[in-house]
Protein backbone atom coordinates (compact mmCIF):
# COMPACT_ATOMS: atom_id res chain seq x y z
CA UNK A 1 0.00 0.00 0.00
CA UNK A 2 1.64 3.23 -1.18
CA UNK A 3 1.41 6.06 1.34
CA UNK A 4 3.42 8.97 2.70
CA UNK A 5 5.61 7.92 5.65
CA UNK A 6 7.81 10.98 6.06
CA UNK A 7 7.78 13.75 8.68
CA UNK A 8 4.33 15.24 9.22
CA UNK A 9 4.90 18.26 11.44
CA UNK A 10 7.52 19.53 9.00
CA UNK A 11 4.98 19.40 6.15
CA UNK A 12 2.37 21.17 8.28
CA UNK A 13 4.87 23.89 9.21
CA UNK A 14 5.84 24.32 5.57
CA UNK A 15 2.25 25.19 4.65
CA UNK A 16 1.32 26.79 7.96
CA UNK A 17 -1.72 24.54 8.25
CA UNK A 18 -2.56 21.42 10.34
CA UNK A 19 -2.48 19.16 7.26
CA UNK A 20 -2.40 15.97 9.32
CA UNK A 21 -4.61 17.17 12.16
CA UNK A 22 -4.03 19.36 15.25
CA UNK A 23 -0.46 19.53 16.52
CA UNK A 24 0.84 21.25 19.67
CA UNK A 25 4.27 21.50 18.05
CA UNK A 26 2.76 23.41 15.12
CA UNK A 27 1.09 25.82 17.54
CA UNK A 28 4.42 26.52 19.26
CA UNK A 29 6.34 26.97 16.01
CA UNK A 30 3.89 28.43 13.53
CA UNK A 31 6.55 29.28 10.95
CA UNK A 32 8.34 27.36 8.24
CA UNK A 33 10.90 24.64 9.00
CA UNK A 34 14.63 25.04 8.53
CA UNK A 35 17.63 26.71 10.16
CA UNK A 36 16.47 30.22 9.24
CA UNK A 37 13.41 29.95 11.46
CA UNK A 38 10.70 32.58 11.16
CA UNK A 39 12.57 34.77 8.68
CA UNK A 40 10.55 35.80 5.64
CA UNK A 41 11.04 33.77 2.50
CA UNK A 42 11.16 34.82 -1.13
CA UNK A 43 7.97 35.26 -3.09
CA UNK A 44 6.63 32.32 -5.06
CA UNK A 45 5.99 32.28 -8.79
CA UNK A 46 2.59 31.32 -10.22
CA UNK A 47 3.95 27.82 -10.79
CA UNK A 48 5.18 27.67 -7.19
CA UNK A 49 1.81 28.80 -5.82
CA UNK A 50 -0.01 26.14 -7.88
CA UNK A 51 2.44 23.51 -6.66
CA UNK A 52 1.83 24.50 -3.04
CA UNK A 53 -1.95 24.22 -3.43
CA UNK A 54 -1.60 20.84 -5.10
CA UNK A 55 0.69 19.54 -2.37
CA UNK A 56 -1.73 20.69 0.33
CA UNK A 57 -4.57 18.63 -1.13
CA UNK A 58 -2.33 15.66 -1.83
CA UNK A 59 -1.00 15.42 1.72
CA UNK A 60 -4.40 16.22 3.23
CA UNK A 61 -6.07 13.25 1.57
CA UNK A 62 -3.02 10.99 1.86
CA UNK A 63 -2.27 10.41 -1.84
CA UNK A 64 1.01 10.04 -3.68
CA UNK A 65 1.68 12.08 -6.80
CA UNK A 66 0.72 9.38 -9.29
CA UNK A 67 -2.54 8.68 -7.47
CA UNK A 68 -3.42 12.37 -7.27
CA UNK A 69 -2.68 12.87 -10.97
CA UNK A 70 -5.05 9.99 -11.72
CA UNK A 71 -7.80 11.69 -9.70
CA UNK A 72 -7.28 14.90 -11.68
CA UNK A 73 -7.50 13.06 -15.00
CA UNK A 74 -10.74 11.39 -13.90
CA UNK A 75 -12.17 14.76 -12.92
CA UNK A 76 -11.12 16.23 -16.26
CA UNK A 77 -13.15 13.63 -18.17
CA UNK A 78 -16.37 14.28 -16.28
CA UNK A 79 -18.91 17.00 -16.96
CA UNK A 80 -19.03 20.04 -14.76
CA UNK A 81 -16.42 22.24 -13.12
CA UNK A 82 -13.17 20.27 -12.98
CA UNK A 83 -12.06 21.71 -9.64
CA UNK A 84 -15.33 20.88 -7.88
CA UNK A 85 -15.41 17.42 -9.45
CA UNK A 86 -11.84 16.84 -8.24
CA UNK A 87 -12.90 17.67 -4.67
CA UNK A 88 -15.97 15.44 -4.90
CA UNK A 89 -13.88 12.48 -6.03
CA UNK A 90 -11.49 13.01 -3.12
CA UNK A 91 -14.30 13.44 -0.59
CA UNK A 92 -16.16 10.31 -1.67
CA UNK A 93 -13.15 8.02 -1.31
CA UNK A 94 -13.96 5.21 1.11
CA UNK A 95 -11.25 6.11 3.62
CA UNK A 96 -12.39 9.74 3.72
CA UNK A 97 -16.04 8.77 4.23
CA UNK A 98 -15.08 6.40 7.06
CA UNK A 99 -13.27 9.33 8.67
CA UNK A 100 -16.24 11.69 8.22
CA UNK A 101 -18.62 9.15 9.74
CA UNK A 102 -16.43 9.04 12.85
CA UNK A 103 -15.43 5.37 12.61
CA UNK A 104 -11.79 6.55 12.72
CA UNK A 105 -10.16 9.58 14.33
CA UNK A 106 -7.85 10.42 11.43
CA UNK A 107 -7.69 9.81 7.71
CA UNK A 108 -4.61 7.57 8.05
CA UNK A 109 -6.51 5.66 10.75
CA UNK A 110 -9.50 5.29 8.42
CA UNK A 111 -7.19 4.10 5.65
CA UNK A 112 -5.74 1.44 7.94
CA UNK A 113 -9.19 0.39 9.09
CA UNK A 114 -10.27 -0.19 5.49
CA UNK A 115 -7.06 -2.05 4.56
CA UNK A 116 -7.45 -4.41 7.52
CA UNK A 117 -10.92 -5.43 6.39
CA UNK A 118 -13.00 -3.77 9.12
CA UNK A 119 -15.30 -1.98 6.66
CA UNK A 120 -18.07 -3.27 4.39
CA UNK A 121 -19.74 -1.47 1.50
CA UNK A 122 -23.23 -2.63 0.55
CA UNK A 123 -22.67 -5.80 2.56
CA UNK A 124 -19.37 -6.73 0.90
CA UNK A 125 -15.90 -6.42 2.44
CA UNK A 126 -13.82 -3.74 0.74
CA UNK A 127 -10.15 -3.27 1.61
CA UNK A 128 -9.30 -0.61 -0.97
CA UNK A 129 -9.14 2.88 0.60
CA UNK A 130 -9.50 4.61 -2.77
CA UNK A 131 -12.81 2.86 -3.51
CA UNK A 132 -15.11 5.46 -5.12
CA UNK A 133 -18.47 5.58 -3.38
CA UNK A 134 -21.73 6.46 -5.10
CA UNK A 135 -25.03 7.88 -3.91
CA UNK A 136 -27.00 5.39 -1.74
CA UNK A 137 -23.93 3.27 -0.97
CA UNK A 138 -24.07 1.90 2.58
CA UNK A 139 -20.87 1.83 4.63
CA UNK A 140 -20.80 -0.28 7.78
CA UNK A 141 -18.33 -1.59 10.30
CA UNK A 142 -17.88 -5.35 10.14
CA UNK A 143 -19.89 -7.23 12.75
CA UNK A 144 -16.99 -8.45 14.88
CA UNK A 145 -15.97 -7.56 18.41
CA UNK A 146 -12.63 -6.09 17.33
CA UNK A 147 -14.07 -3.96 14.53
CA UNK A 148 -16.98 -2.67 16.60
CA UNK A 149 -14.73 -1.90 19.56
CA UNK A 150 -12.42 0.19 17.37
CA UNK A 151 -15.36 2.09 15.88
CA UNK A 152 -16.95 2.66 19.31
CA UNK A 153 -13.77 4.25 20.68
CA UNK A 154 -13.47 6.51 17.65
CA UNK A 155 -17.14 7.54 17.80
CA UNK A 156 -16.73 8.50 21.44
CA UNK A 157 -13.69 10.65 20.67
CA UNK A 158 -15.12 12.23 17.50
CA UNK A 159 -18.31 13.59 19.09
CA UNK A 160 -17.04 17.14 18.49
CA UNK A 161 -16.88 16.49 14.73
CA UNK A 162 -20.15 16.97 12.86
CA UNK A 163 -21.14 14.42 10.22
CA UNK A 164 -21.59 16.27 6.88
CA UNK A 165 -25.14 16.70 5.56
CA UNK A 166 -24.35 14.65 2.48
CA UNK A 167 -23.85 11.61 4.73
CA UNK A 168 -26.25 9.97 7.17
CA UNK A 169 -25.05 8.03 10.21
CA UNK A 170 -26.74 5.37 12.34
CA UNK A 171 -24.42 5.04 15.34
CA UNK A 172 -26.31 2.15 16.91
CA UNK A 173 -26.02 0.03 13.76
CA UNK A 174 -22.50 1.32 12.89
CA UNK A 175 -23.79 2.24 9.45
CA UNK A 176 -23.55 5.27 7.23
CA UNK A 177 -25.06 6.15 3.86
CA UNK A 178 -23.98 8.47 1.05
CA UNK A 179 -27.12 10.58 0.63
CA UNK A 180 -25.78 12.75 -2.19
CA UNK A 181 -22.59 14.22 -3.58
CA UNK A 182 -21.13 17.06 -1.50
CA UNK A 183 -21.34 20.62 -2.77
CA UNK A 184 -18.35 22.98 -3.01
CA UNK A 185 -19.51 24.88 0.08
CA UNK A 186 -19.82 21.70 2.15
CA UNK A 187 -16.32 20.46 1.33
CA UNK A 188 -14.47 23.59 2.51
CA UNK A 189 -11.13 22.48 1.00
CA UNK A 190 -7.82 23.21 2.64
CA UNK A 191 -6.46 24.48 -0.70
CA UNK A 192 -7.55 26.41 -3.80
CA UNK A 193 -8.73 23.71 -6.19
CA UNK A 194 -8.77 26.09 -9.18
CA UNK A 195 -5.04 26.70 -8.72
CA UNK A 196 -4.54 22.93 -8.77
CA UNK A 197 -6.43 22.62 -12.07
CA UNK A 198 -4.38 25.46 -13.57
CA UNK A 199 -1.17 23.82 -12.33
CA UNK A 200 -1.94 20.56 -14.14
CA UNK A 201 -3.27 22.24 -17.28
CA UNK A 202 0.00 24.06 -18.03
Amino acid sequence: MARYTGPRVRISRRFGLPIFGPSKYLERRNYGPGVHGPKSRRKHTDYGLGLIEKQKLRYYYGLLERQFRGVYERALKRRGVTGVTLLQILETRLDNVVYHLGFANTRPGARQMVCHGHIRVNGRKVNVPSCALKVNDVIEVRNSSVSRQMATKSLEVSTSRVVPDWLSLNKDAFKGTVVRLPSREEIQPIANEQAVVEFYSR
